[in-house]
């Protein structure tokens, strides 16, 4: 009777792997697949800014000119100057870093003595009493790094500052069927330096903060996994 006692142990076996398997289908299923994925959250620190709304005329008193009539050069045009306004902010930002160096280190050095021919410190050979040594050391290093990123993000003056130089802050959210991507912006900005068409290029901003990100499937694949990570930390080497 040894064939039903083969069927009966190799049941409970395949429900086994049959068990695994559904853990390991369900352990890898992303978890945007569990539940519906969730578009991406603005950041308040890089809400927009709407315009000030313009105060009521003051009382006439005879003047031809009211600051309260909301006064604007005629040489802006339609140039961004105001709280609320618009531009475009054109990212032309590009990096490039190079380090190295080298050592090089050598040393010999060696002593000797010759014992007299007659007498008891005759029995000593020369090699006996002579002794040398030396050091070597060779070291190199290399850094390099860089960077790119290019694009255009549009962005609202939130402030205007005495001297003419106004804050700019902004975000682009973009979400993809593979994932999410985020642009977040802020900065000083000049209003020489502000295009005809509203357009200013990222190396004319002062104090710039750029924030670029994403989330899904691509940006996953190009992050390690919690279990090397885990002996990553644990590894002395």
């Amino acid at each position: 009777m040894p064939a039903p006692t083969t069927a009966r142990s190799s049941a409970p076996l395949r429900g086994g792997l049959v068990a695994v398997l559904v853990l390991a289908l369900c352990a890898g299923t992303p978890a945007y697949a569990k539940k519906k994925k969730q578009p991406i959250q603005p950041d308040p620190d890089f809400a927009p800014t709407l315009s000030v709304p313009m105060a009521p005329p003051a009382v006439p008193n005879g003047s031809i000119f009211q600051a309260s009539n909301g006064y604007s050069a005629l040489t802006n045009g339609a140039r961004a100057g105001m709280v609320g306004d618009v531009l475009t902010i054109s990212l032309v930002e590009r990096t490039q870093a190079a380090k190295s160096n080298g050592a090089n280190t050598d040393r010999n050095g060696s002593i000797g003595l010759t014992p007299p021919a007659t007498g008891p410190l005759s029995l000593f050979n020369p090699t006996d009493i002579g002794m040398g040594g030396n050091t070597t050391f060779q070291g190199t290093g290399t850094a390099q790094q860089s960077n790119s990123l290019q694009g255009q993000v549009t962005v609202t003056i939130a402030q205007v500052y005495p001297n003419g130089t106004m804050l700019v802050r902004g975000e682009k959210l973009i979400s993809l069927n593979r994932g999410a991507e985020h642009i977040r912006f802020s900065g000083i900005v000049r209003a020489v330096d502000i295009g005809p068409d509203n357009v200013i290029p990222s190396s004319r901003v002062a104090n710039a903060q750029i924030i670029y990100g994403g989330t899904g499937e691509i940006a996953r694949a190009s992050q390690k996994g919690w279990l090397q990570r885990f002996f990553d930390i644990l590894s002395p080497f």
